[in-house]
């Protein structure tokens, strides 16, 4: 299996996807196409991938997957195939948070100006930019008197 394909593909899935979140109208169409088929095929390539490496189908390299120590889990990074399968794992969480992101913006009325940078930081460095999407909704949930 050529993980290099799969990661090179993964990767530009994300992308599409982040573009057309980013820079398009929102209708819902596009929203649900960004979700079932951003992040679902991402789930999906997760999910066989580490079932196939769980289940011995798929080689991880050496001692298998050991996700109870460090040197386990920077011994699952080492191949391939852990690389690729974590990859995945980063842009699924994060594509998601990013799409929760500009529902939840459009919803309290936050200027897509304002939203941009903040979802190009979710896309680049996740939790950075949730960090900052919930400093940034606090004023508008309690403008609008909805703190869900």
């Amino acid at each position: 299996m050529d993980w290099g394909t799969i990661f090179g593909a993964v990767n530009l899935l994300a992308l599409v996807a982040w573009t057309a979140l980013i820079l398009l109208p929102r209708p819902p169409a596009l929203m649900a196409a960004l979700l079932y088929l951003g992040v679902g095929m991402l789930c999906v390539v997760y999910a066989v991938s580490l079932i196939g490496v769980l289940a011995g189908f798929i080689p991880a390299g050496d001692g298998g997957a050991d996700f109870t120590t460090i040197e386990g889990v920077r011994s699952i990074f080492a191949s391939d195939v852990g690389v690729t399968i974590g990859w995945t794992h980063y842009l699924a969480f994060d594509l998601f948070v990013g799409i929760w992101i500009a529902r939840d913006g459009d919803d309290k009325y936050v200027s897509r100006f304002i939203q941009a940078p903040i979802l190009l930081a979710t896309f680049m460095a996740g939790p950075l930019g949730l960090g900052i999407w919930l400093l940034v909704r606090e004023p508008a949930a309690r403008k609008q008197g909805r703190w869900t």
